[in-house]
């Protein structure tokens, strides 16, 4: 869809469908919207209300109490159309009092927008500010037909203060958004609306580098290929996205050394480890600080948390699935010069990560694939598997599998290639001896499905009947 002259926005129907059907009601919501930095939180609010507020303020970064409020108050004489400056009060209280008193002389019928965008940065030290929009909130919003919402990428924050509030904002949340970044199929789309059409596979190789983060995607341009696309985006000199991971995690969470520290541990095991195998390789010790980093991590979609399949909740898996950071850590963009990437795209480093990458795009797309199974209409659970090695048996992960309500189990694996894959005699030992070792170790009665996921599909030889049960093509991550 387009709205003015160089302005488009795709996807998002559902959180769409969501913020706009609050104007269907008379009655007050407190809506909070939280994502990752450049996850397209601010243009989702604008687009569902096509920038239609009866007030709209965003925070000022690193400004104290004094200057906010002035910031504030601004906007209240500039959208009210006063010809006389209103004048600054020295509190938050007054602030939102004037705010109120703004709201009030709307003599409109139709539902109050007001939207506070970088609500965190407008909580500057000492201020008052979140005991005052309490009070606000809880004086006069709530028995208004208003909706406010407040959004900001600093998530520590807006988990603490807002979604879990435990004073005067506790449990006065109506609706809350977590933004994801772009599916594969809002990513093509995104790109098609730019007018770039490259083929699904080399979608799929963007989306394992930059992830389906709208600001990092709007970064590419017609006229060059992925390869290329990539390399200008991570490597050149004028790169927007050359200083990109020193202001990820910092913007978005407090102490975020620590936030680094489990994100850098968690990609040198692509496979995922422990809470306990973090804790050793981290030093951050066990408690309240280390649940709520991995809390917050997995709120902004850079880890994934998976029970593995008949153990307990201590043995969970923490696997690091946000692409732009598993790119970071393999390949360091600012210590290569422009042109890297071109030449690194043909080493045997960049093809193991490749594959390792791939499998957390079928992972971060399970609800495509279960599509694609046709088994979207059954109840099922994903968890993955694994068995140490020791002295005496060699140990094996399955890294997805599926357990269904209907008595089976798919055991998936992903490969990616860029042809149609063919099953060699080898690997087609290996995924039959893991289904039975899976059997024997687990005592499943199930019936067990070896499901492989490959790029362009798999070409049907002479091991492949026995081996592969079912098998899907990229197509369906698409879905």
């Amino acid at each position: 869809m387009k709205n003015g002259k160089d302005h488009f926005f795709v996807g998002r129907e559902e959180e769409l469908a969501t913020l706009r059907s609050l104007e269907n009601y008379s009655k007050a919501d407190l809506v909070a919207v939280i994502g990752r930095r450049r996850v397209g939180k601010t243009s989702l609010v604008k687009e569902a209300y096509q920038n239609q507020f009866s007030f709209h303020f965003t925070g000022v970064k690193n400004a104290n109490k004094e200057a906010t409020i002035k910031a504030f108050v601004d906007k209240i004489t500039e959208q009210s159309n006063s010809t006389f400056p209103i004048a600054v009060p020295d509190n938050w209280l007054d602030g939102f009092r004037l705010l109120k008193n703004y709201l009030i002389s709307l003599k409109s019928t139709k539902k109050k927008l007001v939207f506070l965008d970088e609500f965190p940065w407008m909580d500057s030290p000492k201020s008052g500010f979140l005991s005052a929009f309490e009070f606000f909130w809880n004086d006069w919003a709530v028995d208004q037909n208003i909706v406010i919402i407040v959004c900001g990428s600093s998530t520590s924050w807006m988990l603490n203060n807002v979604v879990n509030n435990r004073a005067g904002l506790h449990n006065r949340i109506t609706k809350y958004i977590r933004l994801e970044p772009f599916t594969l199929r809002e990513t093509k789309h995104f790109l098609h609306t730019k007018g770039i059409k490259p083929p699904d596979y080399d979608i799929a190789q963007l989306y394992m580098v930059l992830g389906g983060i709208p600001h990092y995607l709007n970064e590419v341009e017609k006229g060059e290929s992925v390869i290329q696309n990539i390399d200008r985006i991570l490597f050149s000199e004028k790169s927007t996205l050359k200083n990109e991971f020193q202001n990820l995690y910092r913007a978005l969470f407090d102490q975020y050394e620590k936030y680094e520290l489990v994100v850098n541990v968690l990609s040198t095991k692509l496979k995922g480890l422990t809470r306990q195998e973090i804790i050793d390789a981290t030093k951050i010790s066990n408690g309240g600080g280390l649940t709520r980093i991995l809390t917050e991590l997995e709120e902004c979609s850079f880890i994934k948390i998976f029970q593995p399949f008949g153990k307990e909740k201590k043995e969970a898996i923490y696997r690091l699935v946000d692409e732009y950071s598993l790119f970071y850590f393999q390949f360091y963009p600012q210590k290569n010069p422009a042109g890297s990437f071109v030449q690194m795209s043909s080493t045997t480093k960049y093809k193991s990560w490749a594959g390792f990458a791939f499998e957390s795009l079928c992972i971060k797309h399970i609800r495509q694939v279960k599509q694609g199974l046709g088994i979207s209409g059954i109840f099922s659970t994903e968890s993955t598997f694994f068995v140490r090695g020791n002295a005496d048996e060699a140990g094996f992960q399955i890294d997805m599998l599926i357990d269904r309500s209907d008595n089976a189990i798919n055991l998936c694996e992903m490969k990616f290639y860029n042809s149609i894959y063919e099953l060699s005699k080898k690997e087609a030992e290996k995924l039959s001896s893991r289904r039975e070792l899976f059997r024997s170790k687990t005592k499943t009665k199930k019936f067990l499905i070896n499901t492989l996921i490959t790029t362009f599909g798999l070409k049907t030889n002479e091991y492949s009947a026995s081996a592969v049960d079912k098998a899907l093509s990229m197509e369906v991550l698409f879905l």
